[in-house]
Protein backbone atom coordinates (compact mmCIF):
# COMPACT_ATOMS: atom_id res chain seq x y z
CA UNK A 1 0.00 0.00 0.00
CA UNK A 2 1.40 3.40 -1.11
CA UNK A 3 2.08 5.29 2.18
CA UNK A 4 2.63 8.72 0.22
CA UNK A 5 -0.39 10.24 1.43
CA UNK A 6 0.65 10.02 5.13
CA UNK A 7 2.49 12.52 7.22
CA UNK A 8 5.97 11.52 8.99
CA UNK A 9 4.52 10.42 11.66
CA UNK A 10 1.81 8.60 10.94
CA UNK A 11 4.75 6.77 8.71
CA UNK A 12 6.58 6.25 12.02
CA UNK A 13 3.82 4.66 13.87
CA UNK A 14 3.01 1.88 10.96
CA UNK A 15 6.76 0.94 11.12
CA UNK A 16 6.15 0.98 15.06
CA UNK A 17 2.97 -1.60 14.10
CA UNK A 18 5.71 -3.46 12.13
CA UNK A 19 7.74 -3.88 14.59
CA UNK A 20 4.65 -5.30 17.28
CA UNK A 21 3.80 -7.77 14.78
CA UNK A 22 7.12 -8.86 13.87
CA UNK A 23 7.57 -9.75 17.94
CA UNK A 24 4.47 -11.89 17.77
CA UNK A 25 2.10 -9.04 19.73
CA UNK A 26 -1.30 -8.65 18.39
CA UNK A 27 -1.65 -4.61 18.66
CA UNK A 28 -5.67 -5.12 18.38
CA UNK A 29 -6.32 -8.55 20.46
CA UNK A 30 -10.02 -9.69 20.98
CA UNK A 31 -9.83 -10.38 24.72
CA UNK A 32 -11.82 -8.89 26.59
CA UNK A 33 -10.13 -6.65 29.15
CA UNK A 34 -11.21 -6.98 33.08
CA UNK A 35 -11.50 -3.81 33.87
CA UNK A 36 -12.47 -2.81 37.67
CA UNK A 37 -12.35 0.79 38.48
CA UNK A 38 -12.28 4.30 36.96
CA UNK A 39 -10.40 7.45 36.85
CA UNK A 40 -12.41 9.02 39.17
CA UNK A 41 -12.99 6.30 41.57
CA UNK A 42 -9.51 6.09 42.27
CA UNK A 43 -8.99 10.05 42.70
CA UNK A 44 -12.40 10.03 45.13
CA UNK A 45 -12.08 7.21 47.13
CA UNK A 46 -7.88 6.65 47.63
CA UNK A 47 -7.33 7.89 51.16
CA UNK A 48 -3.70 6.68 51.25
CA UNK A 49 -2.35 4.46 53.93
CA UNK A 50 -5.99 4.54 55.54
CA UNK A 51 -7.12 2.58 52.57
CA UNK A 52 -4.38 1.55 50.16
CA UNK A 53 -5.32 -2.79 51.01
CA UNK A 54 -8.73 -1.69 48.85
CA UNK A 55 -6.69 -0.32 46.12
CA UNK A 56 -3.57 -2.97 45.86
CA UNK A 57 -4.56 -4.07 42.52
CA UNK A 58 -6.69 -2.54 40.33
CA UNK A 59 -7.61 -2.93 36.47
CA UNK A 60 -8.30 0.08 34.65
CA UNK A 61 -8.34 0.99 30.47
CA UNK A 62 -7.77 4.15 28.80
CA UNK A 63 -5.77 6.12 26.41
CA UNK A 64 -2.54 7.67 26.89
CA UNK A 65 -2.29 11.30 26.86
CA UNK A 66 1.24 12.43 27.98
CA UNK A 67 4.09 10.38 28.20
CA UNK A 68 7.16 11.76 30.22
CA UNK A 69 10.16 8.95 29.65
CA UNK A 70 12.93 8.72 32.38
CA UNK A 71 15.32 5.99 30.76
CA UNK A 72 14.10 3.13 32.72
CA UNK A 73 10.88 4.37 34.21
CA UNK A 74 8.35 6.72 33.11
CA UNK A 75 5.65 8.65 34.11
CA UNK A 76 2.44 8.77 31.67
CA UNK A 77 -1.54 10.22 31.56
CA UNK A 78 -4.05 7.78 30.83
CA UNK A 79 -7.42 8.56 29.91
CA UNK A 80 -10.89 6.47 30.34
CA UNK A 81 -14.15 7.33 30.33
CA UNK A 82 -14.57 9.56 33.20
CA UNK A 83 -11.52 11.65 33.52
CA UNK A 84 -7.11 11.52 33.55
CA UNK A 85 -5.34 9.20 35.72
CA UNK A 86 -1.34 9.57 35.89
CA UNK A 87 0.24 6.21 35.59
CA UNK A 88 3.74 5.00 36.70
CA UNK A 89 5.48 2.49 34.23
CA UNK A 90 9.12 0.77 35.74
CA UNK A 91 10.93 -1.20 33.32
CA UNK A 92 12.37 -3.80 35.92
CA UNK A 93 8.66 -4.42 36.99
CA UNK A 94 6.97 -5.11 33.68
CA UNK A 95 9.71 -7.06 31.91
CA UNK A 96 11.53 -10.37 33.03
CA UNK A 97 14.68 -9.51 34.34
CA UNK A 98 16.62 -11.46 31.54
CA UNK A 99 14.54 -9.76 29.06
CA UNK A 100 14.54 -6.12 28.65
CA UNK A 101 12.75 -6.05 24.98
CA UNK A 102 9.09 -5.94 26.04
CA UNK A 103 10.11 -2.52 27.65
CA UNK A 104 11.84 -0.96 24.87
CA UNK A 105 10.13 -2.66 21.97
CA UNK A 106 6.58 -2.18 23.07
CA UNK A 107 6.44 0.19 25.94
CA UNK A 108 8.41 2.50 23.72
CA UNK A 109 6.25 2.00 20.81
CA UNK A 110 3.46 3.12 22.78
CA UNK A 111 2.43 6.85 21.29
CA UNK A 112 0.28 9.16 22.71
CA UNK A 113 -3.42 8.32 21.55
CA UNK A 114 -3.18 4.14 22.00
CA UNK A 115 -5.05 2.73 24.19
CA UNK A 116 -3.86 0.15 26.47
CA UNK A 117 -4.89 -1.50 29.86
CA UNK A 118 -2.99 -1.67 32.97
CA UNK A 119 -2.91 -3.31 36.82
CA UNK A 120 -1.24 -2.34 39.53
CA UNK A 121 -1.72 -0.72 42.84
CA UNK A 122 -2.83 3.18 43.58
CA UNK A 123 0.00 5.01 45.88
CA UNK A 124 0.69 8.51 46.03
CA UNK A 125 3.64 10.20 44.05
CA UNK A 126 6.29 12.58 46.07
CA UNK A 127 4.57 15.48 44.61
CA UNK A 128 0.98 14.52 46.30
CA UNK A 129 -0.52 13.38 43.11
CA UNK A 130 -2.51 10.12 43.06
CA UNK A 131 -1.39 7.48 40.56
CA UNK A 132 -1.26 3.96 39.51
CA UNK A 133 2.00 1.79 39.78
CA UNK A 134 1.52 -0.65 36.77
CA UNK A 135 2.57 -4.28 37.23
CA UNK A 136 1.62 -5.40 33.99
CA UNK A 137 0.20 -3.76 30.67
CA UNK A 138 -1.60 -4.48 27.84
CA UNK A 139 -1.97 -2.91 24.58
CA UNK A 140 -5.35 -3.11 23.23
CA UNK A 141 -5.05 -0.59 20.42
CA UNK A 142 -2.33 1.27 18.59
CA UNK A 143 -3.31 4.63 17.46
CA UNK A 144 -2.44 4.97 13.64
CA UNK A 145 -3.07 8.80 13.58
CA UNK A 146 -1.97 11.09 15.90
CA UNK A 147 -3.80 13.38 17.96
CA UNK A 148 -3.72 17.37 18.19
CA UNK A 149 -1.57 18.38 20.68
CA UNK A 150 -3.00 20.09 23.51
CA UNK A 151 -1.24 21.46 26.60
CA UNK A 152 -1.89 21.53 30.29
CA UNK A 153 -0.60 22.92 33.12
CA UNK A 154 -1.63 22.89 36.33
CA UNK A 155 -5.52 22.07 35.82
CA UNK A 156 -5.41 24.94 32.44
CA UNK A 157 -5.59 23.84 28.82
CA UNK A 158 -3.81 25.75 26.01
CA UNK A 159 -3.49 25.93 22.32
CA UNK A 160 -6.66 23.57 22.88
CA UNK A 161 -8.37 22.77 19.27
CA UNK A 162 -10.67 24.97 18.73
CA UNK A 163 -11.49 25.14 14.40
CA UNK A 164 -15.34 24.10 13.84
CA UNK A 165 -13.95 22.65 10.63
CA UNK A 166 -12.18 19.80 13.06
CA UNK A 167 -14.27 19.61 15.89
CA UNK A 168 -17.36 18.94 14.01
CA UNK A 169 -16.12 16.97 11.23
CA UNK A 170 -14.31 14.73 13.63
CA UNK A 171 -15.85 14.68 16.77
CA UNK A 172 -14.47 11.90 17.47
CA UNK A 173 -11.32 13.16 17.84
CA UNK A 174 -13.06 16.68 19.51
CA UNK A 175 -14.20 14.34 21.93
CA UNK A 176 -10.86 12.65 22.91
CA UNK A 177 -8.70 15.98 23.01
CA UNK A 178 -11.52 18.17 24.26
CA UNK A 179 -13.00 16.17 27.54
CA UNK A 180 -15.61 19.48 28.67
CA UNK A 181 -17.10 18.78 25.22
CA UNK A 182 -18.43 15.44 26.35
CA UNK A 183 -20.37 17.57 29.54
CA UNK A 184 -22.27 19.10 26.64
CA UNK A 185 -23.90 15.89 25.53
CA UNK A 186 -24.66 14.62 29.22
CA UNK A 187 -26.15 17.40 29.55
CA UNK A 188 -28.53 16.85 26.97
CA UNK A 189 -28.99 13.11 27.70
CA UNK A 190 -30.37 14.60 31.39
CA UNK A 191 -32.21 16.79 29.54
CA UNK A 192 -34.07 13.94 28.00
CA UNK A 193 -34.78 12.45 30.85
CA UNK A 194 -35.73 14.86 32.48
CA UNK A 195 -38.69 15.68 30.38
CA UNK A 196 -39.29 11.94 29.86
CA UNK A 197 -39.27 11.62 33.70
CA UNK A 198 -41.96 14.56 33.66
CA UNK A 199 -44.12 12.77 30.62
CA UNK A 200 -44.12 9.27 32.16
CA UNK A 201 -45.19 11.08 36.06
CA UNK A 202 -48.45 12.29 34.42
CA UNK A 203 -49.26 9.83 32.69
CA UNK A 204 -47.92 10.13 28.86
CA UNK A 205 -47.11 7.10 26.70
CA UNK A 206 -44.39 6.75 24.21
CA UNK A 207 -44.70 6.27 21.13
CA UNK A 208 -42.91 5.95 17.58
CA UNK A 209 -44.22 7.33 14.29
CA UNK A 210 -43.23 7.16 10.79
CA UNK A 211 -39.86 8.50 9.32
CA UNK A 212 -40.41 7.36 5.89
CA UNK A 213 -44.13 9.10 4.99
CA UNK A 214 -46.05 9.35 1.67
CA UNK A 215 -47.08 13.02 2.35
CA UNK A 216 -44.66 15.19 4.39
CA UNK A 217 -46.88 16.50 6.60
CA UNK A 218 -46.95 18.49 10.21
CA UNK A 219 -45.38 21.72 9.11
CA UNK A 220 -44.58 24.47 6.83
CA UNK A 221 -41.20 22.89 5.39
CA UNK A 222 -39.61 21.93 2.70
CA UNK A 223 -39.15 18.05 2.60
CA UNK A 224 -35.84 15.42 1.55
CA UNK A 225 -37.41 13.45 -1.01
CA UNK A 226 -36.51 9.73 -2.02
CA UNK A 227 -38.18 6.77 -3.77
CA UNK A 228 -39.46 3.72 -2.46
CA UNK A 229 -38.38 1.65 -5.37
CA UNK A 230 -40.75 -1.89 -4.64
CA UNK A 231 -43.99 0.50 -4.38
CA UNK A 232 -42.57 2.30 -7.09
CA UNK A 233 -43.48 5.81 -5.50
CA UNK A 234 -42.13 8.88 -4.32
CA UNK A 235 -41.63 9.19 -0.39
CA UNK A 236 -40.33 12.02 1.96
CA UNK A 237 -38.47 12.08 5.37
CA UNK A 238 -40.99 13.54 7.88
CA UNK A 239 -40.59 16.88 8.50
CA UNK A 240 -42.95 16.64 11.52
CA UNK A 241 -44.76 13.90 13.43
CA UNK A 242 -47.39 15.69 14.44
CA UNK A 243 -50.34 14.01 11.86
CA UNK A 244 -49.72 10.82 13.28
CA UNK A 245 -49.41 11.68 16.64
CA UNK A 246 -52.96 13.07 16.42
CA UNK A 247 -54.08 9.89 14.59
CA UNK A 248 -53.38 8.34 17.92
CA UNK A 249 -55.67 11.19 19.66
CA UNK A 250 -58.21 9.96 17.30
CA UNK A 251 -57.58 6.30 18.27
CA UNK A 252 -58.17 6.45 21.89
CA UNK A 253 -54.95 7.40 24.16
CA UNK A 254 -55.07 10.17 26.27
CA UNK A 255 -51.19 11.16 25.87
CA UNK A 256 -48.83 10.65 23.68
CA UNK A 257 -45.51 11.79 22.98
CA UNK A 258 -42.00 10.98 20.92
CA UNK A 259 -38.74 12.31 20.63
CA UNK A 260 -38.32 12.49 16.54
CA UNK A 261 -36.16 12.71 14.48
CA UNK A 262 -36.88 15.70 11.76
CA UNK A 263 -35.45 16.20 8.25
CA UNK A 264 -36.19 19.98 6.73
CA UNK A 265 -34.36 20.24 3.18
CA UNK A 266 -33.80 24.30 4.10
CA UNK A 267 -30.27 26.31 4.90
CA UNK A 268 -27.72 25.58 7.78
CA UNK A 269 -26.63 28.21 10.10
CA UNK A 270 -25.81 28.73 14.12
CA UNK A 271 -29.80 28.03 14.76
CA UNK A 272 -30.71 25.42 11.55
CA UNK A 273 -29.26 21.91 11.03
CA UNK A 274 -31.22 19.84 8.04
CA UNK A 275 -31.72 17.33 10.50
CA UNK A 276 -32.84 17.61 14.14
CA UNK A 277 -34.40 16.53 17.62
CA UNK A 278 -38.59 17.83 18.01
CA UNK A 279 -40.02 16.45 20.89
CA UNK A 280 -44.01 16.70 19.91
CA UNK A 281 -47.10 15.28 22.78
CA UNK A 282 -50.47 15.45 22.40
CA UNK A 283 -53.32 16.22 25.21
CA UNK A 284 -56.60 14.97 24.90
CA UNK A 285 -59.29 17.40 26.26
CA UNK A 286 -56.69 20.29 26.88
CA UNK A 287 -56.20 23.40 25.20
CA UNK A 288 -53.44 26.26 24.66
CA UNK A 289 -54.14 28.06 27.81
CA UNK A 290 -53.22 24.27 29.69
CA UNK A 291 -50.24 23.76 27.46
CA UNK A 292 -48.97 27.10 28.27
CA UNK A 293 -48.70 26.34 32.10
CA UNK A 294 -47.64 22.68 31.64
CA UNK A 295 -44.49 24.25 29.14
CA UNK A 296 -43.76 26.09 32.10
CA UNK A 297 -43.49 23.40 34.50
CA UNK A 298 -41.61 21.01 32.07
CA UNK A 299 -38.78 23.96 31.23
CA UNK A 300 -38.64 24.81 35.06
CA UNK A 301 -37.61 20.88 36.28
CA UNK A 302 -35.89 20.80 33.10
CA UNK A 303 -33.63 23.08 33.77
CA UNK A 304 -33.03 22.25 37.45
CA UNK A 305 -32.24 18.89 36.67
CA UNK A 306 -29.68 19.81 34.07
CA UNK A 307 -28.25 22.73 35.95
CA UNK A 308 -29.48 22.66 39.32
CA UNK A 309 -30.53 26.14 38.75
CA UNK A 310 -33.68 27.55 36.99
CA UNK A 311 -31.13 30.60 36.31
CA UNK A 312 -29.51 29.71 32.97
CA UNK A 313 -26.05 31.92 32.05
CA UNK A 314 -26.19 32.06 27.93
CA UNK A 315 -23.35 34.45 27.04
CA UNK A 316 -23.17 37.50 28.92
CA UNK A 317 -27.14 37.08 29.56
CA UNK A 318 -28.81 34.84 32.40
CA UNK A 319 -32.25 33.70 31.14
CA UNK A 320 -34.58 33.06 34.05
CA UNK A 321 -36.71 29.40 33.77
CA UNK A 322 -38.41 30.03 36.65
CA UNK A 323 -42.67 30.28 35.45
CA UNK A 324 -44.47 31.80 35.19
CA UNK A 325 -43.02 33.22 31.92
CA UNK A 326 -43.92 36.37 29.78
CA UNK A 327 -47.31 36.28 27.29
CA UNK A 328 -47.77 38.71 24.68
CA UNK A 329 -50.09 38.65 21.70
CA UNK A 330 -48.32 38.47 18.01
CA UNK A 331 -50.53 41.26 17.22
CA UNK A 332 -49.48 43.45 20.37
CA UNK A 333 -45.95 42.37 19.49
CA UNK A 334 -45.72 43.66 16.10
CA UNK A 335 -47.33 46.83 17.45
CA UNK A 336 -44.75 47.45 19.93
CA UNK A 337 -41.94 46.94 17.97
CA UNK A 338 -42.62 48.28 14.56
CA UNK A 339 -45.66 51.06 15.54
CA UNK A 340 -47.95 49.14 13.19
CA UNK A 341 -51.34 47.67 14.23
CA UNK A 342 -51.61 44.91 11.00
CA UNK A 343 -54.85 43.59 13.05
CA UNK A 344 -57.15 44.55 10.49
CA UNK A 345 -54.67 44.66 7.46
CA UNK A 346 -55.39 42.56 4.66
CA UNK A 347 -52.29 41.18 2.81
CA UNK A 348 -51.90 44.00 0.24
CA UNK A 349 -51.91 46.21 3.67
CA UNK A 350 -49.32 44.07 5.42
CA UNK A 351 -46.53 43.65 2.15
CA UNK A 352 -46.71 47.30 2.13
CA UNK A 353 -45.86 47.59 5.93
CA UNK A 354 -43.01 45.16 5.37
CA UNK A 355 -41.82 47.42 1.94
CA UNK A 356 -41.97 50.47 4.67
CA UNK A 357 -39.95 48.35 7.10
CA UNK A 358 -37.36 47.35 4.05
CA UNK A 359 -37.93 43.65 4.54
CA UNK A 360 -37.58 41.56 1.56
CA UNK A 361 -40.48 39.44 0.82
CA UNK A 362 -41.44 37.14 -2.38
CA UNK A 363 -44.28 37.60 -4.79
CA UNK A 364 -45.73 33.99 -3.63
CA UNK A 365 -45.73 34.83 0.07
CA UNK A 366 -49.72 34.58 1.06
CA UNK A 367 -50.58 36.62 4.31
CA UNK A 368 -49.40 34.15 7.11
CA UNK A 369 -45.95 34.27 5.55
CA UNK A 370 -45.82 38.03 4.84
CA UNK A 371 -46.79 38.22 9.02
CA UNK A 372 -44.09 35.24 9.59
CA UNK A 373 -41.60 37.22 8.15
CA UNK A 374 -42.80 40.61 9.83
CA UNK A 375 -42.63 39.18 13.51
CA UNK A 376 -39.24 37.18 12.80
CA UNK A 377 -37.50 40.28 10.98
CA UNK A 378 -38.84 43.07 13.50
CA UNK A 379 -39.72 41.21 16.82
CA UNK A 380 -37.99 37.79 17.79
CA UNK A 381 -35.20 39.18 18.95
CA UNK A 382 -36.43 41.25 21.60
CA UNK A 383 -37.58 38.17 23.23
CA UNK A 384 -35.03 37.16 25.85
CA UNK A 385 -36.45 36.24 28.53
CA UNK A 386 -39.05 33.37 28.40
CA UNK A 387 -41.83 34.60 26.51
CA UNK A 388 -45.10 33.19 25.29
CA UNK A 389 -46.20 35.02 21.69
CA UNK A 390 -50.06 33.92 21.41
CA UNK A 391 -53.19 34.14 19.07
CA UNK A 392 -51.75 34.28 16.04
CA UNK A 393 -53.81 34.80 12.44
CA UNK A 394 -55.55 31.87 10.95
CA UNK A 395 -53.44 32.71 7.75
CA UNK A 396 -50.21 31.28 9.84
CA UNK A 397 -52.26 28.16 11.45
CA UNK A 398 -53.64 26.13 8.99
CA UNK A 399 -53.57 23.19 11.88
CA UNK A 400 -54.91 25.12 14.37
CA UNK A 401 -58.62 25.21 15.91
CA UNK A 402 -60.33 29.07 15.40
CA UNK A 403 -59.93 31.22 18.37
CA UNK A 404 -62.85 31.02 20.96
CA UNK A 405 -63.20 34.93 21.37
CA UNK A 406 -61.44 36.45 18.76
CA UNK A 407 -62.30 36.55 14.99
CA UNK A 408 -59.24 35.33 12.53
CA UNK A 409 -57.33 34.53 15.00
CA UNK A 410 -56.53 31.36 16.35
CA UNK A 411 -55.22 29.33 19.52
CA UNK A 412 -51.81 29.35 19.32
CA UNK A 413 -48.31 30.05 20.96
CA UNK A 414 -44.85 30.40 20.58
CA UNK A 415 -42.30 29.95 23.09
CA UNK A 416 -39.59 32.64 22.50
CA UNK A 417 -36.24 32.43 24.66
CA UNK A 418 -32.93 34.48 23.95
CA UNK A 419 -34.76 35.95 20.53
CA UNK A 420 -35.49 32.17 18.97
CA UNK A 421 -38.32 30.02 18.78
CA UNK A 422 -37.93 26.83 21.09
CA UNK A 423 -41.56 25.96 21.13
CA UNK A 424 -45.07 25.74 18.91
CA UNK A 425 -47.84 24.94 20.11
CA UNK A 426 -51.65 24.86 19.66
CA UNK A 427 -55.45 24.04 20.42
CA UNK A 428 -55.65 21.55 18.19
CA UNK A 429 -58.34 21.95 14.89
CA UNK A 430 -60.25 18.86 14.92
CA UNK A 431 -63.53 20.06 12.89
CA UNK A 432 -62.71 17.91 9.64
CA UNK A 433 -64.73 20.13 7.22
CA UNK A 434 -62.45 23.14 8.29
CA UNK A 435 -59.21 21.40 8.16
CA UNK A 436 -59.84 20.57 4.71
CA UNK A 437 -60.62 23.91 4.08
CA UNK A 438 -57.63 25.25 5.10
CA UNK A 439 -55.57 22.44 3.38
CA UNK A 440 -57.02 23.20 0.20
CA UNK A 441 -55.71 26.80 0.68
CA UNK A 442 -52.49 25.75 1.36
CA UNK A 443 -52.75 23.88 -2.14
CA UNK A 444 -53.44 27.26 -3.42
CA UNK A 445 -50.36 28.65 -1.86
CA UNK A 446 -48.18 25.72 -3.50
CA UNK A 447 -49.61 26.92 -6.83
CA UNK A 448 -48.51 30.25 -6.10
CA UNK A 449 -44.84 29.02 -5.85
CA UNK A 450 -44.84 28.74 -2.15
CA UNK A 451 -42.50 25.03 -1.55
CA UNK A 452 -43.15 25.27 1.98
CA UNK A 453 -46.70 25.02 1.73
CA UNK A 454 -48.46 21.58 3.37
CA UNK A 455 -49.90 18.78 1.07
CA UNK A 456 -53.75 17.60 1.83
CA UNK A 457 -53.24 14.56 3.92
CA UNK A 458 -56.41 12.51 3.27
CA UNK A 459 -56.16 9.99 5.33
CA UNK A 460 -55.26 12.27 8.14
CA UNK A 461 -58.79 13.71 6.67
CA UNK A 462 -60.67 10.27 7.35
CA UNK A 463 -59.30 10.15 10.77
CA UNK A 464 -60.51 13.17 11.58
CA UNK A 465 -64.02 12.23 10.53
CA UNK A 466 -63.86 9.78 13.28
CA UNK A 467 -63.66 12.23 15.72
CA UNK A 468 -60.88 13.55 17.28
CA UNK A 469 -61.61 15.49 21.05
CA UNK A 470 -60.36 18.35 22.07
CA UNK A 471 -57.17 18.34 22.19
CA UNK A 472 -53.87 20.65 22.71
CA UNK A 473 -50.36 19.92 20.93
CA UNK A 474 -46.48 21.18 21.15
CA UNK A 475 -43.39 20.76 19.70
CA UNK A 476 -39.79 21.44 21.54
CA UNK A 477 -37.09 21.90 19.77
CA UNK A 478 -34.73 19.69 21.62
CA UNK A 479 -31.57 21.39 20.23
CA UNK A 480 -32.39 24.87 20.86
CA UNK A 481 -33.51 23.94 24.35
CA UNK A 482 -29.77 21.87 24.61
CA UNK A 483 -28.07 25.10 23.53
CA UNK A 484 -29.98 27.48 26.11
CA UNK A 485 -29.06 25.34 28.81
CA UNK A 486 -25.82 24.18 28.13
CA UNK A 487 -24.70 27.89 26.93
CA UNK A 488 -23.69 26.34 23.52
CA UNK A 489 -23.77 29.47 20.72
CA UNK A 490 -24.01 26.98 17.30
CA UNK A 491 -26.52 23.83 16.93
CA UNK A 492 -23.20 22.27 15.76
CA UNK A 493 -22.43 22.30 19.11
CA UNK A 494 -25.02 20.20 20.90
CA UNK A 495 -25.03 17.59 17.56
CA UNK A 496 -22.51 15.01 18.06
CA UNK A 497 -22.31 15.05 14.24
CA UNK A 498 -23.92 17.51 12.89
CA UNK A 499 -24.03 18.10 8.93
CA UNK A 500 -21.37 18.99 7.03
CA UNK A 501 -20.42 19.84 3.43
CA UNK A 502 -18.51 16.78 1.90
CA UNK A 503 -14.95 16.74 1.91
CA UNK A 504 -12.66 17.21 -0.85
Amino acid sequence: MSTSHLSEQEIIRREKLATLHALGIDPYPAAAFPVTISSTEIKSGYRGEENKADFADVKLAGRLMGIRDMGKACFAVLQDHQGKIQIYVKRDEICPTDDKTLYDNVWKSLDIGDIIGVQGYVFTTKTGETSVHVQSLTLLSKALKPLPVVKEKEGETFDAVTDPEFKYRQRYADLIINPHVKETFLKRSKLINSIKEFLNSRGAIEVDTPVLQSIPGGAAARPFTTHHNALDIPMYLRIANELYLKRLIVGGFDWVYEFSRNFRNEGMDRTHNPEFTVLEFYTAYKDYLWMMDTTEQLLEKAAIDVNGTTDVVVGDRTISFKAPFQRITMFDAIKEHTGFDISAMDEDGIRDVCKQLGIHVEKSMGKGKLIDELFGEKCEHHYIQPTFITDYPIEMSPLTKKHRSKAGLVERFELMVNGKEIANAYSELNDPIDQRARFEDQVKLMERGDDEAMFIDHDFLRALEYGMPPTAGIGFGIDRICMLLTNSPSIQDVLLFPMMKPEN
